[in-house]
């Protein structure tokens, strides 16, 4: 698809946020797309605020772990009617109401790419966002470990939901130049959630407070809710299912009154962009063009048209945890407590600080060298960093431990972090995007439980001292190796056709 092309008169000029400005002068043209719309803007800061709450669930009890589970005493800040101050647990008891978020994310992200597919992208995030509103209220009010199993539970499919869904929605509402930062968007909001969740954590993790750590969640939950009301479905995937007229006034409306979407109407494959109804009265039925029958989860591993954009999400997730980020980011208080001179939470909030300036900092970069440049550099610059930080620990080289888990997040974020989220709605077309998005943070959120179960024990058995790390350099040697080999570049590809090098096939049996 070529570049949107907006040509202004002797009276319009560029539109910014929404703005007409005028002036005199002869006619202009601009080659370059007009800056994006508030609009647009406020659509995907909405839709990522569900990947937020994945963020902010997954360490909202880190910092008040102590106080939760009755380690820490302190007098109650506040009266809680019939709710004791704090729920008794060993740590097997804490680990299971830790875990237990992460299967409900694999149940919500197994169940929502057939209902993006079917239903739709928004219906999906709004029904994300109800449990998104239950599973906090339960967290914040529970007075046993079952009612707080339950709440994280229900929090997980929530966040499983929003993590396959919202990497859809914003790659079908972004222009075709700017897709990689917008997607970027997604693994920013990540680590804003969890950066939130640890800087309360440092306020308030004492007394009862803890509670309205855990209730602040539902609170956006709910204003999230309220925001998608004023949120459209994605012009894509109304084309798709036959609202060509409604797509092309939503599309219209997210890009500005002035913006020429010819371009991208093409790419819906219509034989007319004028609408369903246009389209009835200049040929027999017969002659439409058919709506792509949607892929189920399992149909489209089967199907060889799908299975190798499968095959490649399933690698660049399981490369995203397997190169050991969240070793750092769940396990950083005890791998550089006895490094700096300081308090193991902030060490921890630093640290995440980081990984939300690096990400926003290396957010256009997908779009300016594109996809696999960024997931190589990321790889790379990880497997480096997992040496060094073994050397450091394994010699006990303070500067060098610091530095190099520094440089660890740093590379994280030019490529790991934000684009295995992009991808999936770029290697395939809509019909098949919901079921390989599935297969995607299905990927991710076991490998995320593989690496927060099993990470004490590895690095216990091979003798501390870091020396896991070279596990992680090896697993970056071999899954970089991998993707090297077999993902393909998508930045600047209009359809996955073109990404894999194919003639257009509509058809799927």
């Amino acid at each position: 698809m070529a570049s949107p092309h907006y040509a202004f008169n002797t009276v319009h000029k560029p539109i910014l946020g929404g703005l007409e400005l005028h002036g005199k002068g002869g006619s202009m043209a601009v080659d370059t797309p007009a800056p994006s719309s508030l609009y647009l803007w406020y659509l995907i800061i909405v839709a990522t605020v569900g990947p937020l709450q994945f963020g902010y669930h997954l360490s909202e009890l880190n910092a008040p772990a102590d106080v939760i589970r009755c380690e820490q005493k302190s007098s109650p800040a506040f009266a809680a009617a019939q709710l004791p101050q704090c729920i008794p647990m060993d740590g097997n008891e804490f680990a299971l109401v830790q875990s237990i978020y992460t299967l409900g994310g694999l149940v919500g992200a197994l169940i929502a790419g057939p209902i993006a597919t079917k239903y739709g992208r928004l219906l999906t995030m709004r029904l994300a966002t109800i449990v998104f509103i239950l599973g906090p209220a339960a967290e914040a009010l529970a007075s046993n470990i079952p009612v707080m199993s339950a709440g994280r539970f229900l929090s997980g499919i929530g966040a499983g939901a929003a993590t396959v869904v919202c990497p859809i929605y914003i790659a079908e509402i972004s222009p075709l130049e700017k897709r990689g930062l917008y997607g970027a968007f997604t693994q920013i909001m990540v680590n804003v959630g969890i950066l939130a969740t640890l800087l309360l954590g440092y306020f308030l993790s004492h007394g009862n407070y803890w509670r309205f750590i855990l209730a602040v969640a539902g609170m956006i939950g709910a204003a999230e809710f309220l925001g998608l009301f004023f949120a459209p479905e994605t012009p894509k995937w109304l084309a798709e299912h036959n609202q060509t007229n409604k797509a092309r006034r939503v599309l219209q409306r997210i890009r500005g009154p002035d913006a020429n979407i010819d371009d991208e109407i093409k790419d819906w494959k219509m034989d007319s962009p004028q609408g369903e109804e246009e389209s009835l009265l200049a040929a027999p039925s017969g002659e439409s063009p058919p709506q792509q029958p949607s892929i189920s989860f399992l149909g489209a591993v089967r199907h060889p048209k799908y299975r190798p954009a499968v095959i490649a999400v399933i690698a660049v997730m399981a490369a995203q945890q397997f190169t050991g980020i969240n070793s750092i980011m769940m396990y950083s208080v005890s791998i550089l407590g006895g490094l700096l001179p300081t308090s193991a939470t902030l060490l921890t909030v630093a640290v995440s600080g980081l990984n939300v300036f690096t990400t926003l900092a290396c957010a256009p970069l997908a779009d300016k060298i594109g996809r696999k440049p960024c997931l190589l550099l990321s790889i790379a610059g990880m497997g480096i960093s997992s040496i060094l930080l073994a050397l450091g620990l394994e010699f006990g080289v303070k500067i060098l431990s610091a530095i190099a888990t520094l440089t660890f997040v740093a590379s994280f974020a030019v490529g790991l972090g934000p684009v295995p989220f992009i991808l999936a709605s770029e290697l395939v077309g809509p019909e098949a995007v919901g079921a390989t998005q599935s297969w995607s943070l299905a990927s991710n959120w076991i490998s995320t439980f593989a690496v927060a179960q099993f990470f004490p024990f590895v690095d216990k058995a091979l003798g501390e001292h870091g020396r896991a790390y070279w596990v992680f350099a090896g697993m970056a040697l071999l899954l970089g190796s991998f993707i090297w080999w077999w993902v393909p570049e998508t930045n600047q590809k209009a359809s996955a056709d073109e990404v894999w090098g194919r003639t257009e096939d509509r058809r799927v049996d």
